[in-house]
């Protein structure tokens, strides 16, 4: 085990090098100059050229490679270039408020898409299992923004169970009673489908095999066949599937946070590319891409705890 934790991490190393090549290059090659954003509507030559002297941005392109990567190795990637604020304190401030809300969108689809789905593959080919499906791909086909629309008129406006925008700075008790619940279950109405769909799958193909015939044969009690031979075969890939979603939480959803006015990391990854504000882009996409790699890291060690056969080489 040891062994396998070290050529991983190891190999860790030039995939997190390729990132920052790929995110100085595009940012270098594709990038409007930050300067002349910062200069404002009418900037001068002079005032343009001070600006880059401040940012470093006058430097060699090498200069400023190894600049990056000291940053990346010392967790400290200066100051936001739009607010002036030090970036791991704003990153700091923002990514508690997005975990507020994608954290319990991570764990309660997982939990409900599991379990609908189990119940749905108990019940194959009936008319409730077509009918949950059907529904599944309609809501498939429907926009996020659609559901916003009609989930804050109708509970925002109409019952007025929720406020339909902002939130409250360090208070999180009113955050999770009030601001929270309806991004939260909106999402969830465009998330849980397409993982119902998913799992109801591996465990419709998990059913069909061999040992499930073999242990209902022996007698065992449909119960136990589902929960404990079926799921747990069926567990290797769905916790694949949840493991890749992990990611998604440091991101965060831009257009809920957009329109809910909610002041977390997909705000700020929307106004820091507005601005060309690399510090902020580069720090976001760093931290995306090592919690990309420690999730995948985390599902591989979760196969040899589900799965005794798996082998880590």
């Amino acid at each position: 085990m040891s062994a396998y934790l070290f050529r991983r991490i190891w190999q860790m190393i030039p995939t997190l090098l390729g990132v920052i090549l790929l995110v100085f290059c595009i940012f270098h090659l594709f990038g409007a100059d930050p300067s002349a954003i910062l200069a404002g509507k009418f900037p001068n030559k002079e005032k343009v050229e001070a600006i880059r002297q401040q940012l470093g941005l006058a430097d060699p392109w090498w200069v400023q490679l190894c600049i990056f990567l000291k940053q990346v190795v010392t967790f400290d990637y200066g100051r936001s270039w739009s607010t002036n604020e030090v970036v791991t304190t704003l990153l700091a401030h923002r990514a508690p408020v997005t975990l507020t809300i994608m954290l319990q969108v991570w764990i309660f689809d997982a939990i409900i898409a599991v379990s609908l789905a189990m119940w749905v593959s108990y019940r194959r080919g009936s008319l409730t299992d077509r009918t949950v499906v059907a529904i599944c791909t309609a809501a498939m086909s429907i926009s996020l923004l659609l559901y916003v629309v009609i989930g804050q008129y109708v509970f925002g406006r109409v019952l007025g169970w929720f406020p339909v925008s902002g939130w409250a700075p360090g208070d999180l008790w009113t955050n999770l009673t009030r601001f929270a619940p309806l991004p939260v279950l909106l999402i969830m109405l465009v998330s849980i489908a397409p993982s119902l769909r998913l799992y109801r799958s591996f465990i419709v193909e998990e059913t069909n095999q061999d040992y499930v015939r073999t242990a209902r044969a022996k007698g065992a009690g449909e119960n136990r066949v589902m929960l404990v031979h079926v799921l747990r075969n069926a567990m290797v890939p769905i916790v694949t599937n949840v493991g890749m979603q992990l990611p998604g939480l440091l991101v965060g959803s831009f257009l809920i946070e957009k329109v809910f006015s909610i002041p977390g990391l997909g705000s700020e990854i929307v106004a820091a590319v507005a601005n060309n504000d690399f510090p902020v882009i580069k720090a976001i996409t760093v931290y995306t891409a090592m919690l990309t790699m420690l999730a995948n890291l985390l599902v591989d060690l979760l196969y040899k705890r589900l799965d005794p056969r798996v082998e880590l080489k």
